[in-house]
C-alpha cells in the first residue's frame, strides 16, 4: 500500500520521514497528482540511487511515463526542447553539455563576483534601515540571488518579477499544470529573444560567453542555450533565495548560535553547511525512471518506474549525521546531499555557497537584533514536492 503525501507535508516534511523510516528506506508514495511512485529516504540508498546510471533523466522519456500515468498528452516538442537540459539529460549527451558549460562558468568566474554581491547584499538592507519589520523573503532573500543571475546571464533586472512568477510556477505542485504551462511558455519565449540577442551583440555575461565556447568545433545550439538559460535562471536564483530564507528562518528559531557567528564571520561558510543539511532548498530531487530493475535497501524497483530521491531525508538519516533534528553549525556535516551526488551534482554549488556567506554575514553584522515577528501570520511554505521554502518570513529588525 502506498503512502500518501498530505496536505501538512509541506510545512512538515520531516514528520512523514521519520515516520516512513521506522519501515525502511525505500517507499511507494502517493503523489497530489493522485500518482504513485518511488521515494528514496535513507542517506546510503539516496546516494547510491543518485549515482546509479539505471536511474534515468532523459526527459522525454519521463514525459511520456508521467503523461502515461496521468492520462494526458505529454508535452509539446518546444516544452520538450526547453526542459532536455542539462539536468534533464543522461549521458553521453549530458557529458557534452556540462563539459561545455563547465568550460564558461569558471571558479575565477564565481570569485570574481563576490564583490558585487556584498554591494548587493549591503544595498539591500541599506534600504530596510529605520524599519521596525520586514518580509525577509521579499526583501532580502529573493531580491540578492535573483539580481546576481540575471547580472550573470545579461538580463534586465527589471524582469526579476517575471521571473520570480514564472520559477514559482515552474516548480510548483502537481494540480497546477495550466499555470505552470502558461509559464513556461512566457519565459520561454522571452529567452528565445535573449538568446538571439547574444548571438548577435555578444556581452560579457555568462550567457554571451556560453554563446561563444567551443569544443573542439562543437558549440551550443540556439535551442540548447535557450534551456540552459532556463536551468540556470530557475536554479540559480530559486535554490538560493530558499537556502538563506530557510537558514535565516533556522537561526531565529535558534537564536544561541547567532552571538558566535556575529563574533567570529569565519565560521559562517561552515553554518551555511548545516543550513544546507538541516533544511536545505531542495526537497525530493528531480525524477528519474528506472531503465532496468533496480534493488535499494532490499526494495527492488521494476524498470519503467518514476524514483524520486528525498534528499531532505537522507540528510536526516540518523545512521549518517548524528543528532539530525538538531541544528549545530560547529558540527561536520561534509558529505550532506543539498546538492545532489554524482553526475548531476549542482554545478552552481560554490555560486550558491558565496551568496549564502555574503548574505549571512552581512544581515547579521547590520540587524544583530533579528527576530520573528511576534504579530505574523503563521508561516506558509510553497506546496512543492521539489523546492523547500517559505512564502514570506515576516521579523522584526531592531529592539
Amino acid at each position: 500500500m502506498a503512502e500518501t503525501l498530505g496536505a501538512d507535508f509541506f510545512a512538515d516534511p520531516q514528520s512523514y520521514y521519520r515516520r516512513w523510516r521506522a519501515r525502511g528506506p525505500v517507499h511507494r508514495v502517493r503523489f497530489p497528482d493522485g500518482t504513485d511512485r518511488w521515494v528514496v529516504i535513507g542517506y546510503p540508498e539516496a546516494r547510491a540511487a543518485l549515482a546509479d546510471s539505471r536511474l534515468c533523466k532523459d526527459f522525454s522519456r519521463l514525459d511520456a511515463l508521467i503523461s502515461a500515468q496521468r492520462g494526458e498528452p505529454g508535452a509539446d516538442p518546444r516544452t520538450l526542447a526547453l526542459l532536455s537540459h542539462l539536468l534533464n539529460s543522461d549521458p553521453p549527451a549530458h557529458t557534452r553539455l556540462r563539459k561545455l558549460v563547465t568550460k564558461a562558468f569558471t571558479a575565477r568566474r564565481i570569485a570574481l563576483l563576490r564583490p558585487r554581491v556584498e554591494q548587493i547584499a549591503d544595498e539591500l538592507l541599506d534600504a530596510l534601515r529605520g524599519r521596525e519589520r520586514t518580509d525577509l523573503i521579499a526583501e532580502f532573500a529573493v531580491p540578492l540571488p535573483i539580481t546576481v543571475i540575471c547580472e550573470i546571464l545579461g538580463v534586465a533586472v527589471t524582469d526579476r518579477d517575471s521571473f520570480r512568477r514564472w520559477t514559482t510556477d515552474v516548480v510548483g505542485v502537481a494540480g497546477r499544470e495550466q499555470q505552470r504551462r502558461e509559464s513556461t511558455a512566457a519565459m520561454a519565449e522571452f529567452l528565445r529573444d535573449l538568446v538571439r540577442d547574444k548571438l548577435s551583440r555578444p556581452g560579457e555575461d555568462l550567457l554571451s560567453a556560453l554563446a561563444h565556447t567551443t569544443d573542439d568545433g562543437d558549440r551550443l545550439t540556439p535551442a540548447e542555450l535557450v534551456s540552459m538559460a532556463f536551468l540556470l535562471l530557475v536554479a540559480g536564483h530559486e535554490t538560493t533565495v530558499n537556502l538563506i530564507g530557510n537558514g535565516a528562518l533556522a537561526l531565529l528559531r535558534h537564536p544561541e548560535h547567532v552571538t558566535g557567528l556575529r563574533a567570529d564571520p569565519t565560521l559562517i561558510p561552515a553554518a551555511v553547511e548545516e543550513f544546507l543539511r538541516f533544511d536545505g532548498p531542495v526537497g525530493l530531487s528531480m525524477a528519474r525512471f528506472t531503465a532496468a530493475p533496480i534493488t535499494l535497501g532490499d526494495t527492488e524497483i521494476p524498470a519503467g518506474e518514476i524514483v524520486y530521491v528525498a534528499l531532505a531525508a537522507a540528510d536526516h538519516d540518523p545512521s549518517r549525521f548524528g543528532r539530525p533534528d538538531v541544528l549545530d553549525p560547529a558540527a561536520d556535516r561534509t558529505g550532506h546531499l543539498a546538492f545532489g551526488h554524482g553526475i548531476h551534482h549542482c554545478l552552481g554549488a560554490p555560486l550558491a555557497r558565496m551568496e549564502a556567506a555574503v548574505a549571512f554575514t552581512a544581515l547579521l553584522r547590520r540587524f544583530p537584533a533579528l527576530r520573528p515577528d511576534p504579530d505574523a501570520a503563521p508561516l506558509r511554505w510553497h506546496e512543492s514536492t521539489l523546492i523547500r521554502g517559505l512564502v514570506e518570513l515576516p521579523v522584526l529588525l531592531r529592539d
